[in-house]
């Protein structure tokens, strides 16, 4: 997901909505006094352990995005399945980090994975899908636009984005955090479960960005077979894991016998169990649901290129009439997406 093809409008100073910015403080300064002194008190979509990152992510990446709406043209504005997919993402992932769901998962192991699937894949997932790169570069701050456009930040993508290494990392480190001792240390180490959740999400947003572009290759880092075949493989390990955790007959994770489980009636090896179908399951059901979306996109690449040829050849002795399967599809044309 790249910036150096966005249009950058016109910029009212470096910054520009300083009093969003002023407000945003003021409401995250308000969350945390909240949280940190009336926790018992608030709802449960209020913080339970408020993060200042979490927050500003969250809010800058909606302001941010919601800004670039409005300053692009509307032939340039993405559709609104799109807009919707960002928004949900962003809120998907905020609501298990930011709300007293985060308790919850923390007292549960099968909510906890719940709380890894969406920061892992159905979060990730759905902001990628929204491709919001050209959105973002428009309404973000001028020098940060600059900054993720540099040289060496798309080196760094690119070795980061390569399909081996993608897949290594992706599956890699749900089973490191999985690891009895990584997990029981992660989640009585505030530090550690700040790095563990920060590295669900950004491992998740760098995966499925390289496996949802709506490009070909190039310019994307990829092709579409190579995507094919890094999303089907991917289904295995996870697989795999699930059931070695939905079928063992022990309870491996002793931190939650330790802190004490939120749901009493729900014992060690029920919640483990349930814990595993979560990573067997709906993390499978993801790779399916990625691999449909890319084999539609190289269904459209395909179209586009063929159109593309036809409209050079015969164009001009045909008036320029292009039969293509778009016209009862309602898919349009994406070159420069």
């Amino acid at each position: 997901m790249t910036v150096s093809n966005a249009v950058l409008p016109t910029r009212q100073g470096v910054f520009g909505g300083l009093g969003v910015y002023a407000a945003a403080v003021a409401f995250g300064v308000l969350l945390w006094w909240l949280s940190a002194f009336h926790v018992a008190r608030m709802p449960f979509v209020g913080p339970w352990d408020f993060s200042w990152l979490w927050y500003l992510a969250a809010v800058l990446g909606m302001f941010w995005y919601g800004r670039g709406l409005a300053r692009l043209a509307a032939a340039r504005r993405p559709p609104a399945w799109r807009i919707a997919f960002y928004f949900l993402g962003v809120g998907a992932i905020y609501f298990v980090l930011q709300t007293h769901f985060d308790y919850l998962a923390q007292h549960m192991f099968f909510l906890n994975r719940v709380q890894h699937i969406v920061m892992h894949h159905l979060g990730p997932f759905l902001i990628a899908l929204s491709w919001p790169g050209a959105v973002l570069a428009a309404g973000a701050p001028e020098p940060l636009v600059r900054l993720a456009d540099r040289r060496a930040v798309r080196a760094v993508l690119r070795v980061l984005q390569q399909p081996f290494l993608a897949a290594v990392l992706f599956v890699g480190l749900i089973v490191l955090w999985l690891l009895p001792t990584v997990h029981f240390r992660a989640m009585i180490d505030p530090r550690l479960y700040a790095i563990m959740n920060w590295s669900m999400v950004l491992d998740g947003l760098l995966f499925w960005c390289l496996i949802l572009d709506p490009r070909p290759s190039p310019p994307a880092f990829c092709s579409f077979p190579a995507r094919i075949i890094t999303v089907v493989l991917i289904m295995f390990p996870q697989i795999a894991t699930g059931a070695l955790i939905a079928f063992a007959g022990k309870d491996i994770y002793s931190f939650y016998a330790w802190c004490g489980r939120i749901y009493p009636s729900v014992g060690a090896l029920d919640d483990q169990q349930y814990g595993g179908l979560i990573i067997w399951i709906p993390a499978a059901m993801m790779s399916v649901v990625a691999l449909l979306v890319v084999i539609n996109m190289l269904r459209l690449a395909e179209e586009e290129a063929e159109g593309f040829a036809e409209e050079a050849n015969y164009g001009d002795n045909n008036q320029g009439i292009i039969v293509s399967s778009r016209s009862w599809t309602g898919d349009t044309p994406r070159r420069g997406a």
